[in-house]
């Protein structure tokens, strides 16, 4: 059994005795603890707070036990039931909510669950709130209400409210879509994605919709993390029906992967890029995208002459140098599509309406479209070291061996060399480096990672 206690929520596997699994102990203790944060942070007795859950199997024990300790907590619950993450977020400002809370595990398995936490601004919380709710839970300095003061729950469905307002966005041509006559496959890993991309492909006027895995069941057809040796069968099945896309999202549907109209992957680091080539064509701006995220995003933000920025890898980092920077689009290299005139949240309906607005206006396959991009690719690898290696000195000793390269140590160690990078991030929860690369081909990028490796193999003898 696994359970993390983390500033950016608590997720952990379903069983096991209190405090190694995510238990409804544990449950209990966490809701209240990010109550009590939410009431000190409204500077209110009496708060509304929005929770939302991916399909999983655990997902209706989990969500029964979080709303009750909420109301019994005094705080009146908008219980929207079935919902994606950007679908949460954004139920937390329709509401005029003081936070949400969203009951996924993301990528992970099936036995995985967790409890994302969010602001009044449906956003993530930052490092600081979490760390207090932390503080709260290991104190249990927490207090339920009396009778009287029970909070009430009212249930309501915010998926079309979420369409809606993808609609209402000014860069998504709903016209355009619909001339296009465009056949969409959508694989939404049999999770909540299942009714929210058809619900939103329907609504933009696409006639033809292939559902792949779309039963929110919470029996996941595949490994759930849209990556592509996850996909396989999938891309197959593209291959073989004649659509021009499909869209693959993840179990809470934050990620957007594509798969082109030949099986062939458009590869998750360039669904960022791509909606951002569309973005800035109509409205010019800066781009951000974490330090691990490919450099084609760079590439394709010079190309229309503004300014790209990097920020630390996780969301609330990435969303902090948005709103530094004025960001027009930005987000991550996993298929994470963060767009400030819809709201900072990744979100795959956003990133859906935008793509097919972009594929149709180009008058390009699909395929075609993702050749207009540089091509880049990414070796993920890691190095473990024994507990007693000091990893912050290695990462100190690389930023000085690679000091007349472009060095930035914000979030580990990224090296920028003239045609390719090497990322070092250490490890919070065990002795490695993991070490990302980016190079023009896969055998730059792998061979690159090696000569690190070796570097750090000199470090530590």
């Amino acid at each position: 059994m696994t359970l993390i206690k983390s500033i950016s929520g608590i997720r952990g596997t379903i069983g096991g005795k209190p405090g190694e699994g995510l238990s409804p102990l544990d449950l209990v203790k966490f809701t209240a603890s990010y109550a009590t944060w939410a009431k000190k942070d409204a500077a209110k007795e009496k708060v509304k707070i929005v929770v939302g859950r991916d399909a999983r199997i655990s997902g209706p024990m989990v969500s029964s036990i979080v709303v009750s300790t909420l109301t019994a907590m005094g705080c009146d619950v908008i219980n929207i039931g079935l919902a994606t993450t950007p679908t949460t977020e954004l139920a937390v400002t329709g509401e005029n909510a003081a936070g949400g809370i969203i009951l996924t595990a993301s990528h992970n398995p099936k036995q995985w669950n967790a409890l994302k936490l969010l602001n009044s601004k449906g956003e993530f919380l930052n490092a600081a709130e979490g760390e207090k709710i932390l503080e709260i839970a290991e104190a249990e300095d927490f207090s339920f209400v009396e009778v009287d003061d029970l909070g009430q729950v009212t249930e309501k469905d915010y998926i079309d409210y979420h369409v809606q307002h993808v609609l209402n966005l000014d860069l998504v041509d709903k016209k355009a879509i619909e001339n296009a006559g465009f056949s969409v496959a959508v694989d939404a890993v049999n999770s909540v994605g299942g009714t929210a991309m058809p619900d939103l492909l329907k609504a933009l006027g696409v006639k033809n919709i292939v559902e792949i895995n779309c039963e929110p069941t919470g029996r996941f057809a595949h490994t759930p993390e849209p990556i592509p040796e996850n996909l396989t069968e999938v891309a197959e099945t593209v291959k073989n029906s004649n659509v021009d896309v499909c869209f693959v999202v993840d179990p809470d549907v934050d990620r957007l992967v594509i798969i082109n109209e030949d099986g062939s992957m458009f590869n998750e680091e360039y669904t960022l890029v791509a909606v951002a080539d569309y973005v800035l064509s109509k409205t010019p701006g800066n781009t951000v995208s974490n330090l691990s995220s490919s450099r084609a995003l760079r590439d394709v933000t010079e190309k229309h002459s503004c300014e790209y920025n990097s920020a630390a890898v996780g969301e609330v980092n990435v969303v902090t140098k948005m709103k530094e920077t004025n960001t027009v689009i930005g987000g991550e290299g996993n298929g994470g599509v963060i767009y400030p005139a819809s709201h900072y949240g990744r979100d795959a309906l956003v990133g859906a309406a935008l793509f097919l607005t972009h594929l149709a206006k180009t008058g390009l396959k699909c395929s075609e479209l993702r050749k207009t991009y540089p091509d880049y690719f990414i070796s993920k690898n890691k190095i473990e070291l024994t507990p007693e290696i000091d990893v912050d000195a290695i990462l100190a000793s690389m930023k000085e061996k690679y000091a007349n390269e472009k060095v930035t140590d914000i979030d580990g160690v990224k090296i920028d060399f003239a045609e390719s990078w090497v990322h070092l991030r250490k490890s919070n929860t065990e002795p490695i480096i993991r070490i990302y690369s980016e190079a023009k081909t896969m055998d730059e990028a792998v061979k690159l990672a090696g000569s690190i490796k070796e570097d750090i193999k000199t470090l530590v003898k």
